[in-house]
């Protein structure tokens, strides 16, 4: 399993790879047999003790103790786009994948290892129960393939949860920063009472409405539907008119920082 999730990296000599959580440095190195460069990301400081002895002289693993939440990706290979992988702690594999994206211009491309439900979340399409705010946010910004179930037999200790292994190739844009902003407000606004229509979650996070009207009647996108129904290009339509029309100031105060 460990060889086909570094076969799914497909590190080359020139690029850098970080590896979230190395743990006892297994498939760290799987990596190091190809990349240029792995940085071993730890941060329980027994197993950065485990990864600097096993490591010991071999320029191309570079192990930093550090957690994923804080570390600047941009600081992995000044320059260049590097690629990520990891097993990520599921207890909080939601605002890793969010900080991840939030870095994509570091990053070139993710394997990454969820519980199966959220990476059903993630993979979800609209009008699903399981559709929402991940799977909006990340179909923006990436393409994602499901490559391999793992189950809980691959794990010691032996854990409740199937896995599922998912690739990301980032895309490249060109969108500001207030536009990104934007867009993941009006997301998780739409998607704050799930019960209740669009014009209804959006006149709630503070958008007037006489200006959702004209929003609404400029994009085509009916102020009864309810989130689960907006594909991600709905969206994104629906963001750069909300964007265009001006009167953010309240809205993204209220939903930046959600």
């Amino acid at each position: 399993m460990i060889s086909r999730i570094a076969s799914l990296v497909a590190p080359e000599a020139d690029e850098t790879v970080v590896e979230i959580g190395a743990g006892l440095g297994l498939l760290t190195a799987e990596l190091a047999k190809k990349a240029g460069r792995v940085i071993a990301l730890e941060i329980d400081p027994r197993l950065i003790t485990v990864l600097r002895d096993r490591f010991t002289g071999d320029k191309r693993v570079q192990v930093v103790a550090g957690d994923v939440m804080v570390y600047d990706f941009f600081s992995a290979s000044p320059g260049t786009r590097t690629k990520v992988v990891g097993n990520i702690p599921y207890y909080i594999s939601t605002p890793i994948l969010f900080r991840l994206i939030k870095y994509r211009r570091a990053i070139k491309s993710m394997v990454l290892m969820f519980q199966q439900e959220l990476a059903d979340r993630i993979m979800a399409s609209p009008g699903t129960k399981e559709y929402g705010i991940p799977s909006v946010i990340i179909a923006r910004y990436t393409g994602i393939t499901r490559r391999m179930t793992v189950p809980p037999t691959c794990f010691y200790p032996v854990p409740d949860v199937v896995s599922s292994v998912l690739s990301f190739v980032i895309y490249e844009d060109e969108m500001t920063q207030k536009e990104e902003s934007i867009f993941s407000a009006t997301v998780r606004s739409a998607f704050s009472h799930r019960r209740k229509t669009l014009w209804n979650n959006l006149r709630a996070a503070g958008f007037a409405g006489d200006l959702l009207e004209q929003v609404m009647k400029k994009t085509g996108i009916t102020g009864s539907r309810r989130a689960e129904t907006l594909t991600v290009g709905e969206f994104r339509l629906l963001a750069t008119e909300l964007a265009a029309i001006g009167g953010t100031e309240k809205f993204l105060d209220k939903w930046l920082n959600v």
